[in-house]
């Protein structure tokens, strides 16, 4: 099974595929978490994403797809995937079809997690992490138990990620819809597109997925 979830920035794609992979086995593949690795480690792919991510903008096609083909072809021919933030534009959605092609598989299931941009927005600006272990919080939905004090490692300094930014925010949203929202008329037409409501409760959104899945929609 392979299963692309789409949705803007703060949409919760995030936290879908988290829950979806504890709950199906599946291999959770996330371009931001897997970027945000070569970042940390300093390597010239994750330099050159870096530039782009604290701007607002999509990373080019050719860093994007080599990260994530480069960890599809390290796991067994009959692992099951869940993509979040990826594929994020045509070019990449043709570009996954050639790799699945390539080891006999296909995708599955497109699910977009459709969410308005004011939601999104509040959801976004509120966000903030721990600096010591990068333990999320919000300030609306999920402060720490013990104010100022991270509730996993006890740290007392919190950052905002340079791309949760009201401005960078507001250009991340344009691209999403510039960009990534043209590739739903490509899975449509395969007949692979399902439309969730985002601005559910996390939990109703999670089965939600979860029936479309086992009902075959």
């Amino acid at each position: 099974m392979i299963m692309i979830l789409i949705g803007p920035p703060g949409s919760g794609k995030g936290t879908q595929a988290q829950r979806l992979e504890q709950r199906l086995g599946a291999v959770h593949l996330s371009t931001g978490n897997l970027l945000r690795d070569e970042i940390a480690a300093k390597s010239s792919l994750g330099k050159t994403a870096e530039t782009f991510m604290n701007s607002g903008q999509l990373v080019p096609d050719q860093i994007a797809v080599e990260v994530v083909a480069e960890h599809m072809k390290r796991g067994e021919p009959d692992t099951d995937y869940i993509l979040d933030g990826f594929p994020r534009t045509t070019n990449q959605a043709e570009e996954l079809d050639r790799i699945l092609e390539e080891r006999g598989l296909e995708v599955g299931t497109v699910v977009e997690i459709h969410t308005n941009d004011e939601v999104l927005m509040e959801r976004l600006t509120g966000r903030f992490a721990c600096a010591n272990c990068g333990e999320g919080y919000h300030k609306s939905f999920k402060r720490p138990k013990s104010d100022g004090v991270c509730d996993k490692c006890g740290g007392v300094e919190f950052e905002v990620r340079s791309d949760d930014r009201e401005e960078t925010i507001r250009d991340r949203l344009g691209v999403y819809h510039s960009e990534t929202a043209p590739i739903l008329p490509y899975y449509a037409k395969k007949g692979l597109l399902v439309r969730v409501d985002g601005e559910k409760a996390m939990g109703d959104v999670t089965k939600e997925i979860e029936t479309i899945l086992i009902d075959g929609r």
